[in-house]
C-alpha cells in the first residue's frame, strides 16, 4: 500500500466511524482539537494523519488501535509486504524477504505492521519539516542576538557529526596516547618510513591474530572493509590501489588496538555525548587518526613538513600516501613540542556539499549545509588537474590563505561510476610565506577574494553569486531595480524605500487612477 493509498484508506475509515456515529464534522474537528478544513482534508485523504491525531481520533471513537491498523491492509497484505522490501530504513535493518514472507500466515499483523511503518515514514518527515524550522528561527536569533524561548544553544539541528567535529576541536585534533601507540607498534615491528600494505597486514596476524582475505562485496554492496571479530577476519575488497589498501588495514589496526586498550574510554572519559551514535563515530575517527600517525610518524612527518614548507604532494609521494591523508596529518600537528601551522580542512563534491571539515583556525562553518561557492575548495573543480589557491577575506576582515586540489577515483575508467572530491586546506593570511603554495601579494585588500561562510547569513551586499537570501538583512524587492544576483539584499540608496519611495507612491496613484478610470 503505497502513501497515497495509505491516506485516502485512514481518512475514509475514519469518515466512516464519524458518520455511523451521527457526529458533525465540525464537532468532531473541535473535540479533537483540530480545525473543520483540516479534518476534512484528513478524510479525503490529501492530508497525513499525524500519530497523536490519530491516537486521539481512535480514543475518540473508542476503536481498538490494533483492529483499525489491521483493516487498513485487509486484502493488500502481499502488496504491502512487497512494498516494504524497498524501504531504504528496512534494508538497513536487514529484514529479508524470508522474514517478511513469514507475516503473510497473519495478515491482521502483517497489515498493522506496514500501516504503523508508513504513518512512522509520514511522522517522521512531518518532524523533520518541524526541525527544520525551528533550526532555521534558532539560527535567525542567535545571528540577530534576540532572545528566544528555548534558551541558549539549544541547536535543533546540532547532529552526531557536529558534536564530532567540535570534540576533535576541543582536544585541538591532537590524541598523544594513540601517537603513542603508533609510535611503539612501529618499534616493535621495526617498520621503515615507507609502509607497505604487505607488512601491515603481517602485522595485524602477528598482533592481533586476525586473517586477511580478499573479496569482492556481494552484488549491491559498496563494502570495502569488514572486520569480523568473531571469525577474526579481515575481509578487504580486491579493488582496493596500493594506497587506499594500507589507509584501510591501519584503520583496522587502530580499531582492534581501541577495542584492547580501551582507548575512547579513556581519551573520551564519563562525559555524556547528545547522541546515541557520538561515540561510534569519535572511533570511527580516532581509528582513522591512528592509521594516520602508524603511517605518518609524528616526529619523522613534522621535519619534513618543515623541510618541504608544507607541499602535501611531495609528502604523500615521501611517505607513499594519499594528498587526503597528508592534508588530514597537517591538522594533527598540534604537539606543544613541535606545533605546526594551524589548518581548517575541507572536503567538498562536485555538487558542493561538504563530507569533511575541522577548524583548526578558528573559522566558522556553516551548520546544517550550505557554505560560500567563492571558497577554493568549490573553485578547484574548474581546473581539476591543477592546485587552486586563493586569498579570501571574510565579512568581519579575517583574512585566510587557501588552497585546493581535486582528487578523482575513476571506475572501471569512469569518473560518474567512482568519486570527485575536492581537499581544501586553509590557514591565517600571514602563515602563507611559511608554505611551498604561498601566494605573493602587496595588497592584500585588493587580492583577497570577499567570501563568507554560507548565503543564508553572510553580510556581504556585493555578492555576485549568492544562491539564497540572507537573513541578517530585510526582504526588499523591488521590480524596477535589478542587481548583478537575484539574491543580493536591495539597499537604501540603490532603490529601495527612502529615496525611491516617493517615486513609487506617486507611480501607485497613477497605475490605481488609470485601472479607476479604466473600470468607468
Amino acid at each position: 500500500m503505497n502513501e497515497n493509498a495509505l491516506n485516502a484508506n485512514v481518512g475514509l475509515k475514519l469518515r466512516g466511524l464519524r458518520l455511523a456515529r451521527n457526529i458533525k464534522q465540525t464537532d468532531a474537528a473541535k473535540d479533537l482539537g483540530v480545525s473543520p478544513a483540516y479534518l476534512n482534508l484528513i478524510e479525503k485523504g490529501k492530508r497525513v494523519m499525524p500519530f497523536p491525531l490519530l491516537w486521539k481520533a481512535l480514543r475518540y471513537f473508542d476503536q481498538d488501535p490494533e483492529q483499525f491498523m489491521s483493516t487498513l491492509g485487509e486484502g493488500r497484505v502481499d502488496e504491502a509486504l512487497a512494498k516494504l522490501l524497498d524501504e531504504p530504513l528496512l534494508k538497513s535493518l536487514d529484514i529479508d524477504s524470508e522474514s517478511l514472507q513469514s507475516l503473510s500466515a497473519e495478515p491482521k499483523l502483517a497489515g498493522t505492521v506496514a500501516a504503523l511503518f508508513n504513518l512512522y515514514k509520514n511522522t517522521r518527515t512531518q518532524l523533520e519539516n518541524v526541525l527544520t524550522q525551528l533550526s532555521a528561527e534558532e539560527r535567525t536569533r542567535a545571528q540577530t542576538g534576540q532572545s528566544g524561548g528555548t534558551g541558549p544553544g539549544l541547536r535543533f539541528d546540532y547532529s552526531p557529526f557536529d558534536e564530532v567535529s567540535d570534540f576533535l576541536e576541543s582536544h585541538r585534533n591532537y590524541f598523544p596516547e594513540l601517537e603513542e601507540q603508533a609510535e611503539a607498534m612501529r618499534r616493535d615491528f621495526q617498520l621503515e618510513r615507507l609502509l607497505t600494505s604487505a607488512q601491515l597486514i603481517r602485522l595485524l596476524e602477528e598482533r592481533f591474530g586476525f586473517r586477511v582475505r580478499f573479496e569482492h562485496a556481494p552484488s549491491g554492496s559498496s563494502v570495502v572493509r569488514r572486520l569480523d571479530l568473531e571469525e577474526q577476519t579481515l575481509t578487504l575488497s580486491p579493488d582496493l590501489t596500493e594506497q587506499p589498501l594500507k589507509f584501510q588495514v591501519a584503520t583496522s589496526l587502530g580499531l582492534l588496538l581501541m577495542d584492547r586498550e580501551k582507548l575512547v574510554e579513556r581519551i573520551v572519559g564519563h562525559g555524556r555525548t547528545r547522541h546515541a551514535e557520538t561515540l561510534r563515530l569519535i572511533k570511527v575517527n580516532l581509528s582513522n587518526y591512528f592509521a594516520g600517525a602508524l603511517m605518518l610518524p609524528y616526529g619523522d612527518f613534522f621535519k619534513e613538513v618543515e623541510r618541504t614548507r608544507y607541499d602535501v604532494e611531495l609528502l604523500s609521494n615521501i611517505f607513499g600516501s594519499t594528498y587526503e591523508t597528508v592534508a588530514h596529518r597537517f591538522c594533527n600537528l598540534s604537539d606543544p613540542k613541535r606545533t605546526g601551522i594551524p589548518f581548517h580542512f575541507l572536503r567538498a563534491d562536485i555538487a558542493g556539499n561538504i563530507s569533511k571539515r575541522y577548524s583548526g583556525t578558528g573559522l566558522k562553518f556553516a551548520t546544517g549545509g550550505g557554505s560560500c561557492g567563492k571558497w577554493a575548495v568549490h573553485l578547484a573543480f574548474l581546473n581539476p588537474g591543477q592546485l587552486t589557491r586563493q586569498y579570501s577575506m571574510m565579512p568581519d576582515g579575517a583574512t585566510y590563505f587557501c588552497f585546493a586540489k581535486v582528487q578523482l577515483q575513476p571506475i572501471e575508467g569512469s569518473i560518474v561510476k567512482g568519486t570527485a572530491y575536492s581537499i581544501g586546506l586553509g590557514t591565517h593570511a600571514e602563515n602563507a610565506k611559511y608554505l611551498a603554495y604561498g601566494l605573493p601579494t602587496n595588497d592584500l585588500r585588493k587580492d583577497a577574494v570577499a567570501s563568507g561562510i554560507t548565503c543564508r547569513f553572510c553580510e556581504r551586499t556585493d555578492c555576485n553569486q549568492r544562491s539564497a537570501a540572507s537573513y541578517r538583512f530585510a526582504f526588499a524587492f523591488d521590480e524596477y531595480t535589478k542587481k548583478d544576483c537575484f539574491f543580493s539584499p536591495l539597499l537604501v540608496h540603490e532603490g529601495g524605500k527612502g529615496e525611491r519611495g516617493e517615486r513609487h507612491d506617486a507611480m501607485d496613484k497613477a497605475l490605481r487612477r488609470r485601472n479607476k478610470d479604466g473600470e468607468g
